[in-house]
Order: structure tokens, then sequence, then C-alpha cells
């Protein structure tokens, strides 16, 4: 059983910067690409960023591409969401999860995961 757990989350101001971190047990993450995610109330969940299982291919969403940075440290079985010049649109409940490598899926779709963390809040002021 994998367990993730995100944090780093806060209530920061407009232009400010947050890195979330996503520290798993159960399974080395070296094995697995992940993603972000996030989600508003009453809104469905969003695709953030992908990593692929070594790091070296990664994909973003066109409204945090150029702010947002994933990257992953294997050693320490983390990933990472470093969120530069915040706006108040990103304010949301930011997830990690484990893609399930099943051949076909869409790295943007939630249903390509299989393993979520709670989530951690990230609140952007204006």
């Amino acid at each position: 059983q994998v367990q993730l757990v995100e944090s780093g989350g806060g209530l920061v101001q407009t232009g400010a910067s947050l890195r979330l971190s996503c520290a798993a047990s159960g399974r080395t993450l070296s094995s697995v690409a992940m993603g972000w995610f996030r989600q508003v109330p009453g809104k469905e969940r969003e695709f953030v960023a992908f990593i692929s299982r070594g790091g070296g291919s990664t994909s973003y969403a066109d409204s945090v591409k150029g702010r947002f940075t994933i990257s992953r440290d294997n050693a320490k079985n983390t990933m990472y969401l470093q969120m530069n010049s915040l706006k108040p649109e990103d304010t949301a409940l930011y997830y990690c999860a484990t893609h399930s490598g099943r051949p076909g899926t869409l790295v943007a779709a939630p249903s390509s995961y299989d393993y979520w963390g709670q989530g951690t809040q990230v609140t952007v002021s204006s």
C-alpha cells in the first residue's frame, strides 16, 4: 500500500512562491511516474503537472507553464512542485498522485492515477 503525504501549502500573497512536497512510503517512487493536481470546491480535479519515473520528461497545464516546476528526488522518495509568481486563481487544494502505468492513459486525466495523498491547501490572496 502506497501512502503519499503532501506538505508545504499555506497562505501567501500574489507573486509569492511556495514549494510543495510529496513524500511517499510503502513503495519506491522511482518505479512510477507521478503528478500534481488541484481542486477547488464545486469543481473537478484539475491537472497541474506530470513527471516521468526518472524525471527526464515533464508536462504542465497551460495555466501554470513557466511558473511551476515539477521535480523529484528518488533517493528521498519525494516529489516537489515549485510554484512561483502565484496568482489568486492558483488557490486550491493540491494533491500528488502516482500514475498507474496503464498503457494508453492520459497524463492529465485523474483516472490515470491510482494512489493519492490527502492534499495541502494553497491560498493566494490578492
